[in-house]
């Protein structure tokens, strides 16, 4: 059985949405910048595991602009220059805070955000379609090829809404072991948290 298949029958959509609303702010509280990159190589290594793909090529320019762009503004120590262009240990902390919270949060989603969730409710509803589009963009093969960025744009929200409605299915329920193996990543996630708190 591939991985895939294992993370699919093991874990229910829901039990998955909950732990990732869990885990969030134990990334999102965290001021260090060594333990949130930690914990972005802990959340592509779960997607890995659950079988998701994964695009460095373009994980990589997304974090390499977001980390220039913050060299735009330099303030702290200068490490480097070239000319009048300066690197900065603040420009370049900020950078790497902000790129890696980002894409640790696309990984996040990744695991914990289904085709399969439902949610009761209005609003529940709205929200799961919400992050059921979300989902398939971020697990999409979509690639912006340069030439008409825009219309490339225009064509995958087009294509999304002329998207069949995805057919009843039965929700599968979190299996025991599923429930043991969330508990251990709420916890391995919340660690770095507590250890910056108290150092």
């Amino acid at each position: 059985m591939s991985r895939l298949n294992m993370y699919n029958n093991i874990f229910g959509a829901k039990a998955l949405f909950v732990m990732g609303l869990l885990i969030m702010p134990a990334l999102l509280f965290n001021p260090s910048t060594e333990h949130r990159v930690i914990q972005f190589l802990f959340f592509w290594f779960l997607t890995w595991l659950s079988g998701k793909k994964t695009n460095f090529i373009f994980t990589f320019f997304i974090t390499f602009f977001i980390i220039a762009f913050n060299l735009l503004i330099p303030y702290g120590k200068v490490l480097y220059s070239i000319g009048a262009f300066k690197i900065t240990s603040g420009a370049l902390e900020a950078g790497i805070h902000r790129a890696v919270t980002l894409q640790a949060l696309v990984m996040l989603s990744k695991i914990t955000i289904r085709q399969d969730l439902k949610l009761p409710g209005a609003f529940g509803q709205l929200l799961g379609e919400s992050l059921q589009m979300f989902a398939v963009i971020v697990n999409k093969k979509f690639q912006l090829k340069g030439k008409n960025v825009i219309a490339e744009i225009d064509s995958l929200m087009l294509e999304l809404s002329e998207q069949a409605p995805q057919p009843t299915v039965a929700q599968i329920k979190t299996k025991l072991a599923g429930y043991i193996i969330l508990a251990v990543i709420i916890i391995l996630s919340w660690l770095l948290f507590f250890k910056t708190i108290i150092s």
